[in-house]
């Protein structure tokens, strides 16, 4: 009997810890088997996707334990977990996860695409603003003061009457913002206790100017939530894969962008006398601080077209302009210079500033035909041409592949003296006139001045017939799902 008692014992114990969810520093290690129980069994989890080769995988991780080990230490019903999508691909084919990470937030089960930050602080405040009220009432000066030194940003909204205009305004506000924590304080001894004056907002840091005012001129949800977002950055951002998604994701949509070494101290030696400049313009324009120094940082010189040898040295950048770009007249890096660059961008003296190679000399001695910003309107506009150009980048592996293919096209019409198939490397070539999002980009130019884009197989036979009617006759249907989804993060990875 005793024996039968253990033994029952035994595979009851077996099979409870047999169900216990793994975990890793506090983040929970799902796998199918255990998937939908963790996500019915909790109310709120937030899922990550991820790849073990993936290095914005790789930088997202210590965050991501940090949060779940915040999280774990406050005893929130709050719980993040993660998925080995290269293992589970069941559930990432479910779940349409793309790309690396993907994180998903599941309120009660219902799938909600997370759209916030990469650092612990970011994740954290975007979780509770999904599971709580807009803002965190607080009740005492003690209370105000913890909260403040547990977060990096918070803003505290003090009105004695939640139902005035201004706190209603306020409220709505932090609704809108899903990565920093709101507060509101409504009693007024602690309001004076806190050094703040009825119907104040304030905005309180770990970094810079420890508690701004909000001293605008109208009190609008746009303009606190604009606000808001310019106050809770430094004056310089240094760029990485965490402030990525802030810098382009946010409502500055101009950006100053500074090329700097920090192995040969430039940051020591630039940084504090520009960022005066940097504040004066915060409200219009963000200044962003780029280490050259990391790999991972290579692309964003080659989309400026600029070498090592350039830094230390400044661009901006207008996002809303189809990504012009502009160069200062002056490659010093002082404050007057920098202030006079951003000076002439707002005045409109500046011209854009358009990348270009050299023209090779043997640019037409192959089938194939070189071509460069500098002598691309001449051939391609050539009314006695059909024109077939190729925009490529030299690190798109679809473009690699279409190399043979398009190499026999134009041996194909070499000898046709009406025909011209040509390439540029549009990485390295901008045009006013054509802007390129993806790669590689066919488009052929007609003796019409019609000019047709070109969505079909990349296959010679479809190819050829694009070309011989005269950019007519282009079967459909081509590029696939993960193919186009390749093209994108090539075109995205700046």
């Amino acid at each position: 009997m005793r024996v039968l008692i253990f033994s029952l014992a035994v595979t009851l114990m077996g099979f409870t810890l047999g169900n216990e969810i793994p975990s890793e520093d506090n983040v929970l290690v799902l796998t199918k088997p255990n998937f939908d129980n963790v996500i019915a069994s909790n109310d709120f989890v937030l899922v990550e996707f991820y790849a073990p080769w993936c290095g914005h995988c790789k930088s997202l991780a210590p965050e991501y334990a940090k949060a779940a080990t915040k999280l774990s230490e406050e005893e929130s019903p709050i719980k993040l977990a993660k998925v080995d999508a290269t293992q589970e691909q069941d559930l990432a084919e479910y779940y349409k996860v793309k790309g690396y990470p993907t994180l998903i937030f599941f309120k009660k089960g219902n799938a909600i695409e997370y759209s916030g930050g990469r650092q612990a602080d970011d994740i954290i405040a975007w979780l509770k603003k999904k599971t709580g009220p807009p803002a965190v009432e607080v009740a005492s000066a003690e209370q105000a003061k913890e909260l403040i030194a547990a977060n990096n940003v918070v803003i505290f909204g003090f009105f004695p009457d939640q139902g005035a205009d201004k706190a209603v305004t306020f409220l709505n506000t932090a609704g809108l913002v899903d990565d920093q924590i709101f507060a509101i304080v409504t009693d007024e001894k602690v309001i004076e206790e806190l050094e703040a004056q009825p119907e104040d907002v304030v905005l309180f840091k770990n970094f810079e100017d420890p508690r701004v005012k909000y001293e605008g001129k109208s009190f609008t949800e746009d303009d606190l939530k604009s606000w808001v977002f310019v106050q809770s950055m430094p004056t310089i951002v240094e760029f990485s894969h965490e402030t990525a998604s802030k810098i382009f994701g946010g409502q500055i949509k101009y950006h100053l962008l500074l090329f700097l070494s920090k192995s040969s101290g430039h940051f020591e030696k630039y940084l504090n006398d520009l960022k005066p400049v940097a504040k004066n313009y915060r409200d219009r324009i963000m200044s962003v601080a780029i280490d050259t120094d990391e790999d991972d940082h290579q692309r964003i010189l080659e989309f400026f077209g600029m070498k090592k040898d350039e830094v230390p040295s400044a661009r901006l950048i207008a996002l809303e302009q189809d990504m012009a770009k502009y160069k200062p007249v002056s490659d010093e890096l002082s404050a007057n210079s920098v202030e006079e660059f951003i000076q002439s961008f707002f005045a409109g003296t500046l011209k854009q500033h358009l990348l270009s190679e050299e023209l090779p000399a043997d640019w037409a001695a192959k089938p194939v035909k070189v071509l460069v910003a500098s002598n691309f309107d001449e051939v391609v506009f050539d009314p006695t041409k059909k024109v077939l150009v190729e925009f490529y980048a030299p690190w798109c592996g679809h473009c690699k592949q279409l190399v043979p293919i398009y190499e026999k096209l134009a041996e194909h019409f070499e000898k046709d003296e009406d025909v011209v198939i040509a390439k540029i490397d549009a990485t390295a070539n901008e045009l006013e006139h054509t802007k390129i999002t993806s790669f590689p980009t066919i488009k052929f130019y007609g003796k019409d001045n019609q000019v047709r884009e070109y969505s079909g197989e990349r296959t010679l036979a479809a190819l050829t017939q694009f070309v011989e009617s005269d950019g007519e006759g282009a079967p459909a249907p081509a590029v696939s799902e993960e193919e186009e989804e390749e093209d994108t993060a090539s075109r995205d990875e700046l």
